[in-house]
């Protein structure tokens, strides 16, 4: 009992060192949004000097190679999706930037990017350093659509009713049989793909109330002070959490077609033997 316990705990640490290696680009997102919110730096807005520590993070990870250049063009991708939907989302009045900016387009900071691209940042260290392995993963026709559908429904609901929950009941569908697993300290785990989703999704809206805290951006009801973000909103993280694994999944599998560079098994034998092709 002992002995397993002890196991048990140096894989806990493990797994959470693993964990806080892939946050590299996340942490530092929060503490620049805590130090300039403490700390007023001089010469320029606070948005301006943000988006200059997260472009001077950016070339950090890359040079020191904390992170690969295929990772870097999937997080120039979540880059501009994430403004993309910044931009739509701040003129139909869902959240808003209230402080000045030289680098705003649209009432939109261009740093915010960043904060969506952290999650992508994410989602690419973690697979690499954890040697992430998909089984039963469905085919492209279902989840290229499937991804489509999610990230239009954030514009859509707005002039047409909400999906949300007849994509996430379609998620559950499509990745019923699907299996994530994941290498700690040389031993393999796995867990259901659909709960990888939803844990991610949590912690996302964890960070989220950090971020609104230091007026990252604000909510309406936030204007006058500090409230804790609805729980709903994990249902939105969730969505856009699966958008972003789909896509990073699908980059995998065109990466896999290059020769001892596979990093997705797509297999149809038991879980424990998939994890050890």
């Amino acid at each position: 009992m002992h002995r397993r316990l002890g196991h048990a705990v140096q894989q806990l640490a493990r797994f959470g060192w693993q964990q806080a290696l892939s946050c590299v680009f996340p942490v530092a997102i929060f503490a620049s949004l805590a130090l300039t919110q403490l700390i007023p730096l001089p010469w320029l807005p606070r948005y301006d000097w943000l988006l200059i520590i997260c472009l001077a993070m950016q070339v950090w990870m890359l040079r020191s190679g904390l992170e690969t250049r295929d990772e870097l063009k999937v997080i120039t991708v979540f880059h501009l999706i994430g403004l993309a939907l910044e931009l739509f989302k701040v003129r139909m009045g869902s959240w808003s930037y209230p402080e000045e900016g030289w680098t705003k387009v649209g009432g939109v900071p261009l740093y915010s990017g960043f904060m969506y691209a952290s999650v992508a940042s994410y989602l690419c260290q973690a697979w690499r350093r954890m040697k992430v392995h998909l089984v039963h993963w469905p085919s492209l026709w279902l989840v290229a659509p499937l991804a489509a559908s999610i990230y239009l429904n954030f514009f859509t609901h707005h002039y047409w009713i909400d999906i949300r929950w007849w994509l996430s009941a379609l998620v559950l569908l499509v990745f019923w049989r699907t299996w994530v697993t994941y290498e700690v300290g040389r031993q393999r785990y796995r867990m259901p793909l659909a709960l990888s989703f939803v844990l991610i999704g949590f912690f996302i809206w964890i960070a989220e109330n950090v971020a609104t805290f230091f007026s990252a951006w604000e909510y309406p009801n936030q204007s006058d002070t500090w409230r804790l973000v609805h729980v709903s909103k994990i249902s939105s993280w969730l969505l856009l959490v699966i958008v972003s694994f789909l896509i990073v999944a699908a980059l995998k599998r065109v990466k896999e077609q290059r020769p001892a560079e596979g990093t997705i098994s797509r297999s149809h034998r038991p879980p424990h033997e998939a994890a050890d092709k």
